[in-house]
């Protein structure tokens, strides 16, 4: 996975989207961006908008909307990118924030990488056991994030509750599941998945995906470990 691309999936998550949990990211959220449309540019998968913010005229990034000039919106989980290319406009912007439009009156929702997953834990529903998959390649999430170091770039099996979601960030989507193995202080609770397929949360799935270790996306955003372009089953 190319740096850029990775960083871009993640920002347009919300990055859209989700490191997975507190422990794995110092970097706090950051407030929702607001401001008047004032251009759109739609292209395969997102639009970009041109906003007339408190601070001044800025881009945005966010999964294919039908915004229109003069509406004013809400960019949830906004994260800054400087100097990213855009081979589909064939521009180049100095700056321009990733993110996903809010609904009117919605929560806005954090960053999937500053998502405490002690929050999750205090969730009866979140913090239930799920019985391990069987196979020779399954493992709980605790074996996968304590295991990381043997277990790099080899396919695995886990059956979990998903405890968080953002879809449709550049083609995947990203999912946070647990299986009440693990503990919330040290993080081995929670997993990332990104996946072609999706779940809702409170879901129980199996997915099966190639765990990637030391995942550097840039802008403080580092993954010790996460299960890359799993196959997800109900």
């Amino acid at each position: 996975m190319k740096t850029r691309t990775a960083l871009a999936c993640l920002l347009l998550l919300t990055a859209g989207a989700a490191a997975q949990a507190a422990p794995q990211s110092a970097t706090p959220p950051n407030p929702p961006l607001r401001g008047e449309v004032l251009e759109t540019r739609n292209v395969d998968g997102y639009t970009y908008l041109r906003l007339k913010a408190a601070a001044g005229e800025v881009w945005a990034a966010v999964p294919t909307s039908g915004v229109k000039v003069g509406a004013q919106v809400t960019i949830a989980s906004p994260m800054m990118m400087d100097n990213f290319q855009s081979k589909t406009l064939g521009k180049t912007f100095d700056h321009i924030v990733f993110g996903q439009l809010a609904e009117p009156g919605a929560v806005t929702a954090k960053p999937h990488g500053d998502l405490p997953v002690s929050a999750v834990a205090a969730s009866p529903a979140a913090a239930k056991p799920v019985a391990k998959a069987k196979g020779a390649d399954a493992r709980t999430v605790a074996e996968v994030v304590d295991g990381k170091a043997k277990l790099a770039g080899k396919s695995v099996l886990i059956q979990a509750r998903v405890v968080k979601v953002n879809n449709g960030i550049m083609g995947k989507n990203w999912l946070h599941l647990q299986d009440g193995s693990g503990s919330a202080a040290s993080g081995s609770n929670d997993i990332l998945v990104t996946s072609k397929e999706t779940a809702a949360v409170g879901d129980i799935v199996s997915a099966r995906g190639t765990v990637r270790t030391g995942v550097d996306l840039g802008s403080g955003y580092t993954y010790p470990v996460l299960i890359e372009d799993a196959k997800l089953v109900k």
